[in-house]
């Protein structure tokens, strides 16, 4: 029989895993155990703490659906989401930033110029830019994927009756890696509050609000694919968001919109308003 006690039993667990020796996956199991088993001596967890973080999680697996990723959110609001993408933005490329719990992987294809917003009420806002290299080189054919909330704050994903692919849409760049479309200018909203995390974050006294943005998903061939988000100038939680979002990279100026400017991008609908983000990929 193993003689083992509160500081020995790490290391007997660790040999229990007989994973190939130098793997990336022994490295991060055997991390994982370490400081789990630390923290559990160091802050004398007790049983019914033990069972209560087991109940916690097993609630947020009960409330998950393809739909909504309930421990995506824990992540994003522990800013565990912001740290590993701050540890993964590679050298000039662009920041990344939380995916958060609503991304769909098969959003409708859209031509260049196309209007995501329909018939909702906002601010209609030109979204354009360049998608380059770290060396300055546009990306001609990179897709940009993006999903965002409505004017009122909410994602049409969340409302009954609602198409859940509404202000979704994959564009394509094009020959100078220019990205253009039109949609309605999004408002600040709550992270998902009636569920296991929004319970987290009363009992910590925190608010549960989002500064308004984009979100996209850039890819190109070769190129190091990035998860980001776009947030506006002066707006409200832009210096305290809920889920530690916010970089200073990735903050643009929304302007009145001006035909000029815009140049000679063919699009569905007049705006009132437009905003210029580039975004830059590193080599894959």
């Amino acid at each position: 029989m193993r003689d083992i006690n509160q500081f020995t039993i790490t290391e007997e667990v660790k040999k229990s895993f007989r994973t190939e020796e130098g793997s990336r996956f022994k490295f991060l199991l055997e991390k994982l155990l370490e400081h789990l088993h630390d923290y559990t001596r160091e802050t004398n967890l007790t049983h019914e703490e033990w069972m209560r973080t087991l109940n916690f999680l097993y609630d947020c697996g009960k409330i998950s659906t393809p739909e909504r990723h309930e421990f995506i959110l824990l992540s994003d609001v522990l800013g565990f989401s912001a740290l590993v993408d701050m540890i993964n933005t590679r050298g000039g490329a662009t920041e990344g930033s939380n995916l958060g719990p609503f991304y769909l992987d098969n959003a409708p294809r859209k031509p260049l110029g196309a209007d995501l917003a329909g018939p909702r009420e906002g601010v209609s806002v030109l979204c354009h830019g360049v998608v380059r290299d770290t060396l300055g080189h546009p990306l001609p054919g990179a897709i940009v994927d993006t999903w965002q909330a409505d004017g009122s704050g909410t994602y049409p994903i969340q409302e009954e009756g609602q198409d859940k692919y509404d202000l979704r849409g994959i564009f394509e760049t094009d020959e100078s890696g220019r990205y253009y479309y039109t949609t309605v200018l999004p408002k600040p909203y709550t992270v998902p509050y009636d569920g296991p995390v929004g319970e987290l974050l009363r009992a910590g006294n925190r608010h549960a609000w989002r500064a308004a943005h984009l979100h996209y998903m850039i890819r190109a061939q070769k190129m190091r694919s990035i998860v980001t988000e776009v947030f506006f100038e002066n707006t409200e939680y832009v210096d305290n968001d809920a889920v530690f979002g916010v970089r200073k990279s990735l903050i643009a100026k929304v302007e009145p919109y001006k035909a000029e400017k815009a140049g000679d991008l063919a699009l569905e609908r007049r705006p009132d308003a437009m905003l210029e983000f580039d975004f830059v990929l590193a080599p894959g």
